[in-house]
Protein backbone atom coordinates (compact mmCIF):
# COMPACT_ATOMS: atom_id res chain seq x y z
CA UNK A 1 0.00 0.00 0.00
CA UNK A 2 2.79 2.66 0.74
CA UNK A 3 4.57 1.50 -2.24
CA UNK A 4 1.53 2.70 -4.48
CA UNK A 5 1.21 6.12 -2.39
CA UNK A 6 4.83 6.76 -3.02
CA UNK A 7 3.91 6.13 -6.25
CA UNK A 8 0.71 8.07 -6.50
CA UNK A 9 3.28 10.84 -4.81
CA UNK A 10 5.90 11.12 -6.93
CA UNK A 11 4.15 10.92 -10.20
CA UNK A 12 2.06 13.78 -8.82
CA UNK A 13 5.11 15.49 -8.19
CA UNK A 14 7.07 14.97 -11.51
CA UNK A 15 3.13 16.41 -13.54
CA UNK A 16 3.20 19.60 -11.15
CA UNK A 17 6.56 20.10 -11.90
CA UNK A 18 6.38 19.67 -15.50
CA UNK A 19 2.86 22.32 -15.75
CA UNK A 20 5.47 24.96 -13.78
CA UNK A 21 8.05 24.56 -16.07
CA UNK A 22 5.52 24.99 -19.10
CA UNK A 23 3.80 27.76 -17.91
CA UNK A 24 2.43 29.43 -21.27
CA UNK A 25 1.30 25.51 -22.33
CA UNK A 26 -0.22 25.25 -19.80
CA UNK A 27 -2.03 28.59 -19.66
CA UNK A 28 -3.21 27.56 -23.09
CA UNK A 29 -4.62 24.57 -21.93
CA UNK A 30 -6.62 25.71 -18.56
CA UNK A 31 -8.06 28.42 -21.09
CA UNK A 32 -9.74 25.77 -23.56
CA UNK A 33 -11.10 23.56 -20.97
CA UNK A 34 -11.92 26.58 -18.78
CA UNK A 35 -14.44 28.51 -21.76
CA UNK A 36 -15.95 24.75 -21.80
CA UNK A 37 -16.76 24.18 -18.24
CA UNK A 38 -17.68 27.80 -18.44
CA UNK A 39 -19.94 27.51 -21.05
CA UNK A 40 -21.57 24.73 -19.97
CA UNK A 41 -22.39 25.25 -16.22
CA UNK A 42 -23.15 28.85 -17.04
CA UNK A 43 -25.94 27.33 -19.59
CA UNK A 44 -27.05 24.86 -17.04
CA UNK A 45 -26.99 26.94 -14.21
CA UNK A 46 -29.26 29.74 -16.14
CA UNK A 47 -31.84 27.10 -17.69
CA UNK A 48 -32.04 25.87 -13.90
CA UNK A 49 -32.30 28.94 -12.26
CA UNK A 50 -35.60 30.29 -15.00
CA UNK A 51 -36.99 26.97 -14.39
CA UNK A 52 -36.85 27.32 -10.67
CA UNK A 53 -38.12 31.25 -10.89
CA UNK A 54 -40.77 30.26 -12.90
CA UNK A 55 -42.26 27.35 -10.74
CA UNK A 56 -41.82 29.07 -7.78
CA UNK A 57 -44.12 32.03 -8.98
CA UNK A 58 -46.22 29.18 -10.42
CA UNK A 59 -46.22 27.43 -7.03
CA UNK A 60 -48.68 29.91 -5.39
CA UNK A 61 -51.28 29.44 -8.04
CA UNK A 62 -53.37 26.02 -8.49
CA UNK A 63 -52.23 24.06 -11.73
CA UNK A 64 -55.61 22.85 -12.37
CA UNK A 65 -56.96 26.59 -13.15
CA UNK A 66 -58.59 27.40 -16.46
CA UNK A 67 -58.48 30.43 -19.11
CA UNK A 68 -62.04 30.46 -21.17
CA UNK A 69 -60.96 32.50 -24.25
CA UNK A 70 -60.65 32.36 -27.82
CA UNK A 71 -56.91 32.10 -27.68
CA UNK A 72 -54.97 29.39 -27.09
CA UNK A 73 -51.79 29.71 -24.49
CA UNK A 74 -50.18 26.46 -26.32
CA UNK A 75 -49.66 24.86 -29.80
CA UNK A 76 -53.30 23.87 -31.28
CA UNK A 77 -54.54 22.02 -34.38
CA UNK A 78 -56.82 24.54 -34.71
CA UNK A 79 -55.94 26.77 -38.22
CA UNK A 80 -55.56 30.69 -37.49
CA UNK A 81 -57.86 31.60 -39.40
CA UNK A 82 -60.26 29.79 -37.71
CA UNK A 83 -59.16 31.20 -34.69
CA UNK A 84 -59.38 34.74 -35.76
CA UNK A 85 -63.11 34.37 -36.56
CA UNK A 86 -63.39 32.75 -32.98
CA UNK A 87 -66.41 34.94 -31.03
CA UNK A 88 -64.52 37.35 -27.72
CA UNK A 89 -65.36 36.10 -24.27
CA UNK A 90 -67.46 38.94 -22.57
CA UNK A 91 -68.71 39.67 -19.27
CA UNK A 92 -71.67 37.87 -20.48
CA UNK A 93 -69.94 34.98 -20.51
CA UNK A 94 -68.57 35.24 -17.03
CA UNK A 95 -71.80 35.77 -15.40
CA UNK A 96 -73.68 32.90 -16.96
CA UNK A 97 -70.68 30.94 -15.97
CA UNK A 98 -71.02 32.21 -12.93
CA UNK A 99 -73.98 31.35 -12.33
CA UNK A 100 -74.63 28.11 -13.98
CA UNK A 101 -71.46 25.94 -13.46
CA UNK A 102 -70.89 24.22 -9.74
CA UNK A 103 -67.84 23.47 -8.22
CA UNK A 104 -66.27 26.64 -8.99
CA UNK A 105 -64.08 27.93 -5.57
CA UNK A 106 -63.14 31.67 -7.80
CA UNK A 107 -64.11 32.87 -11.00
CA UNK A 108 -62.86 36.20 -12.33
CA UNK A 109 -63.47 38.08 -15.38
CA UNK A 110 -60.21 40.02 -17.33
CA UNK A 111 -59.88 42.22 -20.38
CA UNK A 112 -56.38 42.11 -21.67
CA UNK A 113 -55.91 45.76 -21.58
CA UNK A 114 -52.41 47.47 -22.55
CA UNK A 115 -50.36 49.86 -21.11
CA UNK A 116 -51.72 53.07 -19.50
CA UNK A 117 -49.28 56.14 -18.08
CA UNK A 118 -50.67 56.62 -14.64
CA UNK A 119 -50.04 60.30 -12.99
CA UNK A 120 -50.08 61.71 -9.37
CA UNK A 121 -49.46 65.10 -8.74
CA UNK A 122 -46.38 66.54 -10.50
CA UNK A 123 -44.97 62.46 -11.24
CA UNK A 124 -46.47 59.92 -13.60
CA UNK A 125 -45.02 56.43 -14.40
CA UNK A 126 -45.26 55.54 -18.04
CA UNK A 127 -46.15 52.13 -19.64
CA UNK A 128 -47.97 50.73 -16.87
CA UNK A 129 -49.38 47.05 -17.28
CA UNK A 130 -53.31 48.14 -15.84
CA UNK A 131 -55.26 44.84 -15.65
CA UNK A 132 -58.60 44.92 -15.88
CA UNK A 133 -60.53 42.34 -14.02
CA UNK A 134 -63.15 41.27 -11.51
CA UNK A 135 -62.51 40.99 -7.96
CA UNK A 136 -61.95 37.36 -7.85
CA UNK A 137 -58.17 37.44 -9.47
CA UNK A 138 -57.37 38.21 -5.56
CA UNK A 139 -58.28 34.59 -4.68
CA UNK A 140 -57.06 32.92 -7.46
CA UNK A 141 -53.80 34.77 -7.89
CA UNK A 142 -53.31 34.31 -4.05
CA UNK A 143 -51.88 38.13 -4.07
CA UNK A 144 -51.29 39.58 -1.02
CA UNK A 145 -51.48 42.92 0.37
CA UNK A 146 -49.09 45.10 1.84
CA UNK A 147 -50.85 47.86 2.70
CA UNK A 148 -55.00 49.11 2.19
CA UNK A 149 -57.37 46.24 0.54
CA UNK A 150 -58.56 44.84 -2.17
CA UNK A 151 -61.77 46.14 -4.12
CA UNK A 152 -64.54 43.79 -3.28
CA UNK A 153 -67.38 42.62 -5.19
CA UNK A 154 -70.03 45.49 -5.19
CA UNK A 155 -66.94 47.80 -6.49
CA UNK A 156 -66.27 45.03 -9.21
CA UNK A 157 -69.93 44.78 -10.07
CA UNK A 158 -70.69 48.58 -10.19
CA UNK A 159 -67.29 49.56 -11.87
CA UNK A 160 -66.03 51.51 -8.87
CA UNK A 161 -63.44 54.33 -9.71
CA UNK A 162 -60.50 52.11 -7.43
CA UNK A 163 -57.00 51.16 -8.09
CA UNK A 164 -54.75 48.53 -6.32
CA UNK A 165 -50.94 48.81 -7.52
CA UNK A 166 -48.47 46.71 -7.36
CA UNK A 167 -45.05 47.38 -4.99
CA UNK A 168 -42.35 48.61 -7.93
CA UNK A 169 -45.88 51.22 -9.18
CA UNK A 170 -46.38 52.24 -5.93
CA UNK A 171 -42.62 53.66 -5.41
CA UNK A 172 -42.31 55.11 -8.55
CA UNK A 173 -45.05 56.92 -8.56
CA UNK A 174 -45.50 57.96 -4.84
CA UNK A 175 -41.81 57.39 -3.28
CA UNK A 176 -42.03 57.35 0.34
CA UNK A 177 -45.32 58.86 0.53
CA UNK A 178 -48.92 56.22 1.70
CA UNK A 179 -50.43 55.59 -1.49
CA UNK A 180 -54.09 54.10 0.15
CA UNK A 181 -56.71 57.02 -0.40
CA UNK A 182 -54.61 58.88 -3.18
CA UNK A 183 -56.09 60.20 -6.29
CA UNK A 184 -54.36 59.25 -9.64
CA UNK A 185 -55.38 59.58 -12.87
CA UNK A 186 -55.75 56.94 -15.50
CA UNK A 187 -57.43 56.34 -18.94
CA UNK A 188 -58.45 59.97 -18.59
CA UNK A 189 -60.16 59.35 -15.66
CA UNK A 190 -59.59 59.95 -11.56
CA UNK A 191 -59.24 56.84 -9.46
CA UNK A 192 -58.58 56.27 -5.81
CA UNK A 193 -56.00 53.84 -4.83
CA UNK A 194 -56.95 51.63 -1.84
CA UNK A 195 -54.41 49.18 -1.85
CA UNK A 196 -50.35 48.38 -2.45
CA UNK A 197 -49.56 44.74 -3.15
CA UNK A 198 -46.62 42.82 -1.79
CA UNK A 199 -43.78 42.72 -3.87
CA UNK A 200 -43.15 39.35 -5.73
CA UNK A 201 -40.92 39.54 -7.77
CA UNK A 202 -40.21 38.76 -11.85
CA UNK A 203 -42.19 35.45 -12.76
CA UNK A 204 -43.63 33.79 -15.69
CA UNK A 205 -44.92 36.88 -17.80
CA UNK A 206 -45.70 40.54 -16.08
CA UNK A 207 -44.84 40.84 -12.70
CA UNK A 208 -47.50 41.82 -10.34
CA UNK A 209 -44.63 43.91 -9.18
CA UNK A 210 -45.01 46.51 -12.03
CA UNK A 211 -48.81 46.08 -12.82
CA UNK A 212 -51.76 48.58 -11.19
CA UNK A 213 -55.45 45.97 -10.96
CA UNK A 214 -58.48 48.27 -11.80
CA UNK A 215 -62.04 46.67 -12.07
CA UNK A 216 -63.28 45.05 -15.23
CA UNK A 217 -66.47 46.92 -15.24
CA UNK A 218 -64.89 50.50 -15.03
CA UNK A 219 -62.98 50.09 -18.27
CA UNK A 220 -66.34 48.67 -19.74
CA UNK A 221 -67.92 51.70 -19.40
CA UNK A 222 -65.77 53.66 -21.90
CA UNK A 223 -63.91 50.57 -24.09
CA UNK A 224 -65.88 48.48 -25.95
CA UNK A 225 -65.20 44.68 -24.59
CA UNK A 226 -67.80 43.35 -26.89
CA UNK A 227 -67.14 40.69 -29.92
CA UNK A 228 -65.78 43.45 -31.60
CA UNK A 229 -63.58 45.04 -28.67
CA UNK A 230 -60.99 44.20 -26.14
CA UNK A 231 -60.40 40.73 -26.10
CA UNK A 232 -61.16 39.07 -22.38
CA UNK A 233 -61.42 35.73 -20.82
CA UNK A 234 -63.03 34.32 -17.93
CA UNK A 235 -60.64 32.64 -15.16
CA UNK A 236 -62.17 29.68 -13.14
CA UNK A 237 -60.40 27.90 -10.09
CA UNK A 238 -62.35 24.78 -9.49
CA UNK A 239 -62.98 23.49 -5.73
CA UNK A 240 -60.33 21.12 -4.52
CA UNK A 241 -62.54 18.21 -4.05
CA UNK A 242 -64.23 18.30 -7.41
CA UNK A 243 -62.97 15.75 -10.09
CA UNK A 244 -60.86 18.11 -12.52
CA UNK A 245 -61.72 15.93 -15.91
CA UNK A 246 -65.65 16.02 -14.77
CA UNK A 247 -65.51 19.46 -14.34
CA UNK A 248 -64.10 20.30 -17.65
CA UNK A 249 -66.58 18.43 -19.64
CA UNK A 250 -69.19 19.89 -17.79
CA UNK A 251 -67.93 23.73 -18.13
CA UNK A 252 -67.60 22.71 -22.12
CA UNK A 253 -71.28 21.16 -22.34
CA UNK A 254 -72.47 24.14 -20.66
CA UNK A 255 -71.01 26.79 -22.84
CA UNK A 256 -71.23 25.28 -26.34
CA UNK A 257 -75.04 25.41 -25.21
CA UNK A 258 -74.77 28.90 -24.44
CA UNK A 259 -72.94 29.44 -27.47
CA UNK A 260 -75.67 27.56 -29.65
CA UNK A 261 -72.82 24.97 -30.78
CA UNK A 262 -74.98 21.66 -32.26
CA UNK A 263 -73.65 18.41 -32.13
CA UNK A 264 -70.38 18.14 -34.55
CA UNK A 265 -69.66 21.68 -34.56
CA UNK A 266 -65.83 22.44 -33.13
CA UNK A 267 -65.64 24.65 -29.72
CA UNK A 268 -65.26 27.91 -30.73
CA UNK A 269 -62.59 28.82 -27.70
CA UNK A 270 -60.37 27.17 -25.86
CA UNK A 271 -60.21 25.95 -21.80
CA UNK A 272 -56.30 26.69 -20.93
CA UNK A 273 -55.84 24.83 -18.27
CA UNK A 274 -52.64 26.17 -15.82
CA UNK A 275 -50.95 22.48 -15.73
CA UNK A 276 -50.68 22.72 -19.74
CA UNK A 277 -48.83 25.69 -19.61
CA UNK A 278 -46.28 24.26 -17.09
CA UNK A 279 -45.97 21.03 -19.14
CA UNK A 280 -45.21 23.38 -21.99
CA UNK A 281 -42.40 25.56 -19.41
CA UNK A 282 -41.22 21.79 -18.93
CA UNK A 283 -40.65 20.93 -22.07
CA UNK A 284 -38.93 24.28 -23.32
CA UNK A 285 -36.80 24.07 -20.48
CA UNK A 286 -35.79 20.56 -21.56
CA UNK A 287 -34.93 22.01 -25.04
CA UNK A 288 -32.85 24.74 -23.66
CA UNK A 289 -30.88 22.40 -21.93
CA UNK A 290 -30.21 20.12 -24.84
CA UNK A 291 -29.12 23.18 -27.10
CA UNK A 292 -26.82 24.00 -23.87
CA UNK A 293 -25.37 20.68 -23.78
CA UNK A 294 -24.75 20.97 -27.67
CA UNK A 295 -23.19 23.90 -27.80
CA UNK A 296 -21.10 23.63 -24.66
CA UNK A 297 -20.20 20.08 -25.80
CA UNK A 298 -18.24 21.74 -28.59
CA UNK A 299 -16.45 23.79 -26.04
CA UNK A 300 -15.45 20.60 -24.16
CA UNK A 301 -14.43 19.03 -26.59
CA UNK A 302 -12.01 21.36 -28.43
CA UNK A 303 -10.47 21.61 -24.75
CA UNK A 304 -10.48 17.94 -24.54
CA UNK A 305 -8.28 17.71 -28.03
CA UNK A 306 -6.51 20.29 -26.94
CA UNK A 307 -5.08 19.11 -23.62
CA UNK A 308 -4.57 15.51 -25.67
CA UNK A 309 -2.27 17.70 -28.43
CA UNK A 310 -0.40 19.18 -25.68
CA UNK A 311 0.40 16.16 -23.44
CA UNK A 312 1.44 14.03 -27.37
CA UNK A 313 3.53 17.24 -27.57
CA UNK A 314 5.02 16.39 -23.79
CA UNK A 315 5.94 13.49 -24.45
CA UNK A 316 7.66 14.06 -27.57
CA UNK A 317 9.70 16.49 -25.82
CA UNK A 318 10.55 14.83 -22.77
CA UNK A 319 11.05 11.04 -24.19
CA UNK A 320 14.59 11.61 -23.39
CA UNK A 321 13.95 11.81 -19.26
CA UNK A 322 11.35 9.18 -19.96
CA UNK A 323 14.20 7.08 -21.24
CA UNK A 324 16.30 7.17 -18.91
CA UNK A 325 13.62 7.17 -15.88
CA UNK A 326 13.13 3.89 -17.27
CA UNK A 327 17.10 2.97 -17.33
CA UNK A 328 16.75 3.74 -13.73
CA UNK A 329 13.88 1.28 -13.07
CA UNK A 330 11.28 3.51 -13.44
CA UNK A 331 8.05 1.08 -13.83
CA UNK A 332 5.77 1.58 -16.41
CA UNK A 333 2.71 3.27 -13.64
CA UNK A 334 5.00 5.67 -13.17
CA UNK A 335 5.44 6.99 -16.75
CA UNK A 336 1.55 6.32 -17.15
CA UNK A 337 0.23 8.14 -13.96
CA UNK A 338 2.97 11.03 -14.26
CA UNK A 339 1.32 11.89 -17.53
CA UNK A 340 -2.23 11.24 -16.80
CA UNK A 341 -1.96 13.02 -13.45
CA UNK A 342 -0.45 16.10 -15.73
CA UNK A 343 -3.85 16.05 -17.93
CA UNK A 344 -6.26 15.44 -15.07
CA UNK A 345 -4.91 18.45 -12.75
CA UNK A 346 -5.00 20.33 -16.53
CA UNK A 347 -8.43 19.62 -16.62
CA UNK A 348 -9.54 20.09 -13.27
CA UNK A 349 -7.98 23.28 -12.59
CA UNK A 350 -9.56 24.78 -15.96
CA UNK A 351 -12.69 23.04 -14.43
CA UNK A 352 -12.44 24.92 -10.95
CA UNK A 353 -11.61 28.19 -13.08
CA UNK A 354 -14.75 28.10 -15.18
CA UNK A 355 -16.74 27.63 -11.93
CA UNK A 356 -15.21 30.47 -10.29
CA UNK A 357 -16.38 32.69 -13.45
CA UNK A 358 -19.79 31.04 -13.03
CA UNK A 359 -19.92 31.93 -9.09
CA UNK A 360 -18.35 35.59 -10.02
CA UNK A 361 -21.21 35.93 -12.57
CA UNK A 362 -23.83 34.79 -11.05
CA UNK A 363 -23.08 37.43 -7.92
CA UNK A 364 -22.96 40.09 -11.05
CA UNK A 365 -26.45 38.96 -11.99
CA UNK A 366 -27.77 38.73 -8.90
CA UNK A 367 -26.85 42.35 -7.72
CA UNK A 368 -27.82 44.17 -11.66
CA UNK A 369 -30.97 42.08 -11.88
CA UNK A 370 -34.24 41.28 -10.25
CA UNK A 371 -33.37 37.91 -11.16
CA UNK A 372 -32.19 35.05 -8.63
CA UNK A 373 -29.47 33.44 -10.53
CA UNK A 374 -28.86 29.90 -8.55
CA UNK A 375 -25.78 27.94 -9.10
CA UNK A 376 -26.77 24.66 -7.98
CA UNK A 377 -24.59 21.78 -5.68
CA UNK A 378 -25.11 19.50 -8.92
CA UNK A 379 -23.95 22.17 -11.34
CA UNK A 380 -20.58 22.64 -8.96
CA UNK A 381 -20.13 19.03 -8.61
CA UNK A 382 -21.16 18.36 -12.73
CA UNK A 383 -18.25 20.61 -13.66
CA UNK A 384 -15.71 18.73 -10.96
CA UNK A 385 -17.19 15.47 -12.98
CA UNK A 386 -16.82 16.30 -16.11
CA UNK A 387 -13.57 18.54 -16.19
CA UNK A 388 -11.77 14.71 -14.28
CA UNK A 389 -13.57 13.14 -17.00
CA UNK A 390 -11.96 15.26 -19.64
CA UNK A 391 -8.99 14.86 -18.26
CA UNK A 392 -8.54 10.97 -18.25
CA UNK A 393 -9.99 10.93 -21.67
CA UNK A 394 -7.52 13.26 -23.08
CA UNK A 395 -4.41 12.14 -21.45
CA UNK A 396 -4.94 8.06 -21.21
CA UNK A 397 -3.85 7.35 -24.84
CA UNK A 398 -0.55 9.87 -24.44
CA UNK A 399 -0.03 8.51 -20.90
CA UNK A 400 0.14 5.20 -22.36
CA UNK A 401 2.13 5.69 -25.19
CA UNK A 402 4.76 7.13 -23.11
CA UNK A 403 4.40 4.33 -20.51
CA UNK A 404 4.88 1.82 -23.22
CA UNK A 405 8.22 3.41 -24.63
CA UNK A 406 11.47 1.46 -25.00
CA UNK A 407 14.35 2.83 -22.60
CA UNK A 408 17.11 2.70 -24.96
CA UNK A 409 15.10 3.92 -28.47
CA UNK A 410 13.90 6.51 -26.26
CA UNK A 411 17.04 7.40 -24.91
CA UNK A 412 18.35 7.42 -28.64
CA UNK A 413 15.57 9.88 -29.93
CA UNK A 414 16.46 12.70 -27.14
CA UNK A 415 20.36 12.73 -28.66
Amino acid sequence: MLVYLRLFKESFSFATNALRNNKLRTFLSLLGITIGIFSIIAVLAAVDSLDKSIKDKLSGLDKNTMYLTKFSFGPTEVPRWQRDNFPQTDYDDFEFIQRNVPNIDAIAYVIFGGNENIKFESNTVSGVKITPVSNGIYDIENLKLSVGRFYNESESISGSNVMVVGSSTAENLFGNVNPVGKTVRAYGRKLTVIGVLKKMGNGLGDSPDEKAFVPANFVRRFQNGGASGLPGAVIIKPEKSADIGAFEALLKQKYRVYRGLKAGEPDNFFINKLSGLTDLVDGIISTLNGVGWLISGFSLLVGGFGIANIMFVSVRERTNLIGIQKSLGAKNKFILFQFLFEAVILSVLGGIIGIILVWLVSLGANAALDFEFVLSFFNIFLGFGLSTFIGLISGIIPAISASKLDPVEAIRTGM
